[in-house]
């Protein structure tokens, strides 16, 4: 694939193991779950870094298990709590705030980084990633949102490597794989609908964050889950999978499919699509990401689809739910306003998670961030920070 992000792995990533392994976001689900996986293969992964946000006990847990030589938290108080649970005789180096998930991201011993955490803070650590020629499972889709050209700048000059871990992308990576670009028209992006589909603005208006949280589907961490009932999940997916396969929105289409069984289908020029399938656990394509180009068990239920009884597709309700056409928008509209898009959703994903607003306001505030926006060059990455920190303190007046 000539348009991808980055080199195409078959043809640069060596049967390399056992891969050293930092983690950037080990506490979430994503992490957790990479973790699960690092333990079940300890002959395919050796686990050098572990870096997190303020659950000092669960990193704790996690590093008296894989004992790496590095770690980081988000601040001073979480970086003594952690301190004083890790248990006597093993004494890693803790490094605090930004600059610490940075020289997780960069750490010489790691040459596989999986990028996890969520929302624009995992942007810088996984541009560090590419800049430092690393191999990227990459599970923080707002890096290529904020500089989806940045990484695929980097990633050029420096032989890094992505391999995309979100479901629908892994799903697209496996369907491409050895297929050139030109023989491919379109890519289709399967989402759930989530707890919502099938309602309309009326009932939408009157919807709690416990309602929104209660995903019929998948396990995922809360801004996740929030974003997959309102659509905007697979917004930032379209926007990665242009990002990362080198397309035009165009060229991405998404279509509903509630059993979650059909992760995403890759279309041919001769109007052939090939679909991956399995059971909905981030385990699989977190694995194959891990541990590619193999396939290794993970113990979990093989996918019996005479079980599963019949698979349903349909059309995403874009009146009720807006949020993907505006980010379908953001993209066609240039980087700077994807970065509105990103920096405004987080906002207001916040507020509507503590009670502050409504979950109809979430697409409200989007549409008016769009629409003042005037589209600017993001040549670097302290351009796209900047103008995420001015959209974030402008969402807070939309409100």
């Amino acid at each position: 694939m000539d348009t991808y992000i980055s080199a195409w792995p078959p043809l640069v990533l060596a049967d390399r193991f056992p891969r050293n392994l930092a983690v950037l976001g080990s506490t979430g689900s994503i992490g957790v779950s990479a973790l699960q996986v690092a333990a079940l293969h300890p002959d395919r992964l050796r686990v050098t870094a572990l870096a997190a946000g303020r659950n000092a006990a669960r990193l704790a847990e996690q590093a008296a298990a894989f004992r790496p030589g590095l770690l980081a938290v988000l601040d001073q108080d979480t970086a003594a709590a952690l301190a004083a649970a890790l248990p006597a005789g093993y004494s890693p180096e803790i490094l605090v705030g930004p600059a610490g998930y940075e020289a997780v991201a960069r750490q010489a011993e790691a040459d596989l980084v999986l990028s996890a955490i969520v929302g624009a803070a995992g942007f810088p650590p996984t541009l560090a990633a590419a800049q430092s020629g690393k191999i990227i499972a990459l599970a923080n889709k707002e890096s290529l949102v904020l500089g989806g050209h940045l990484i695929r700048r980097a990633c050029r000059e420096s032989g890094a490597v992505v391999l995309p871990v979100d479901s629908e992308h892994n799903a697209l990576f496996q369907g491409l794989l050895g297929h050139g670009a030109d023989g491919v028209t379109r890519l289709i992006l399967t989402a759930s609908g989530g707890p919502f589909r099938g309602r309309g603005r009326d009932e939408l208006a009157r919807v709690t964050p416990a309602q929104a949280l209660n995903h019929p589907r998948w396990s995922m961490g809360p801004k996740v889950t929030i974003d997959s009932a309102t659509l905007m999940n697979k917004g930032l997916e379209l926007i990665e999978a242009c990002h990362l396969y080198g397309l035009t929105a165009a060229r991405v289409s998404v279509v509903v499919h509630p059993q979650s069984i059909v992760h995403s289908l890759v279309e041919y020029a001769d109007g052939s699509q090939m679909a991956h399938l399995s059971h909905p656990d981030m385990r699989l394509p977190i694995a194959h990401c891990l541990c590619f180009p193999h396939h290794l068990p993970l113990g979990l239920p093989v996918l019996d689809l005479a079980r599963v009884g019949s698979l349903t597709f349909e059309e995403p309700d874009l009146e009720a739910f807006p949020c993907l056409g505006l980010a379908r928008r953001a993209f066609e509209a240039g980087p700077s306003a994807c970065i509105v898009l990103n920096a405004v959703n987080e906002v207001a994903v916040e507020r509507f998670l503590a009670g502050r607003c409504g979950f109809l306001d979430i697409p409200r505030v989007l549409e008016q961030a769009l629409a003042g926006h005037r589209a600017a060059e993001v040549p670097q990455a302290a351009d796209a920070l900047a103008l995420d920190r001015e959209a974030r303190t402008r969402a807070a007046q939309l409100f």
